[in-house]
């Protein structure tokens, strides 16, 4: 297996020590991607990508261990209720932010193996609220997704969370909390399609057939250069939006840009890498089906292509539309044109 990952000294020991908080985000995002490339089977990407940030970004400790990451609706209440006031959607102030919460948190990613969740859903006076949930406070229903991997229900009854663990954000950073899911999907995929090329490529120079490896057929040789090219236009849009985090005016839009990229580049990669292994690419004898499920899933997870490309089209309509091809090319303009990424202000 390829060594020349930055990210893969870090993985080495991510069973024992996840990764300092002040690692630089590239190398965060590679290590999500090598995670994806191995098929780790831990909540690294949730929360390398994820959870840390959010809540480093709303100002709450943040928990040594693996970390996942939900959202939803709940029934959320004030433990200690100002019976003076008489606000929001519950009837009631709270002397403080301490809530009690019950509802159900559906299919959450590798809540079995994370020590808490960093959870947003509606807050009991109106807007959003992030809080802090620890593993023993709630009961998990075992689910999971195509490849196997922990997608598991959160059931919470009355579970009380004190004030120093919740936060009333605001609606950006809901957003954020979208893109940084779509972000880490896309590692993961760009990872996996990988695996894939690296894969397919042994299997069809080793396969004989008609006394010569497959690898020299020419009509083989054609869908491996797909294969290549759809990898490494995931990969490329990875790097793009894993050297923007640094830059708030544009990292969520390349985000976005990201996740569809990936979400798009899904269903050839798997097709291809499938039509050159045969049948034997979907037995247990192959790793192969190990990375296309997984790439299924991650698909369809976090938004999915359609609603990425939507907000896609929809940042550039917010615009005048008269440099659109500098806006997606991220070509030099002196019309005084946005940045690609940046959002209008005013």
């Amino acid at each position: 297996m390829s060594t020349d990952s930055p990210a893969e000294p870090l993985l080495e020991r991510a069973a024992d020590a996840l990764p300092p908080l002040d690692t630089a985000p590239t190398t965060l995002v590679a290590l999500a991607r090598e995670a994806g490339h191995r098929g780790t089977p831990a909540p690294l990407a949730e929360t390398l990508l994820v959870a840390r940030p959010l809540l480093a970004a709303a100002g709450l400790a943040i928990p040594d261990g693996p970390l996942t990451v939900a959202a939803g609706p709940l029934d959320v209440r004030f433990t200690h209720v100002d019976t003076d006031s008489r606000v929001g959607p519950s009837g009631a102030a709270g002397t403080d932010d301490a809530l009690r919460v019950s509802g159900t948190l559906h299919r959450v990613p590798w809540a079995r193996a994370a020590e808490a969740a960093v959870v947003l859903t509606e807050g009991p006076c109106g807007g959003p609220v992030l809080f802090l949930l620890e593993a023993a406070e709630w009961r998990q229903v075992a689910g999971t997704n195509l490849a196997g991997e922990p997608r598991d229900d959160l059931v919470l009854l009355d579970v009380a969370v004190p004030a120093e663990r919740v936060r009333r954000v605001p609606a950006a950073l809901v957003r954020e909390a979208e893109w940084r899911s779509g972000l880490a999907r896309a590692a993961l995929i760009a990872g996996a399609a990988r695996r894939c090329v690296e894969l397919t490529v042994a299997h069809t120079t080793s396969r004989m057939q008609f006394g010569r490896p497959l690898s020299h057929f020419q009509a083989v040789k054609q869908e491996e250069a797909k294969l290549v090219e759809e990898a490494a236009l995931v990969a490329a849009a990875v790097e793009a939006a894993a050297s923007a985090l640094a830059e708030p005016a544009s990292a969520e839009f390349t985000a976005w840009l990201a996740a569809a990229q990936a979400a798009a580049s899904v269903a050839e990669i798997t097709r291809v890498a499938h039509q050159l292994h045969g049948a034997i690419g979907f037995t247990e004898l192959s790793p192969l089906h190990l990375a296309t499920t997984r790439m299924w899933s991650w698909r369809d997870e976090d938004g999915g292509e359609r609603a990425w490309q939507q907000r896609i089209g929809r940042h550039v309509l917010d615009g005048d539309g008269d440099h659109l091809w500098q806006q997606v090319t991220g070509a030099p303009d002196d019309t005084g044109a946005r940045p690609v990424g940046q959002r209008p202000t005013g």
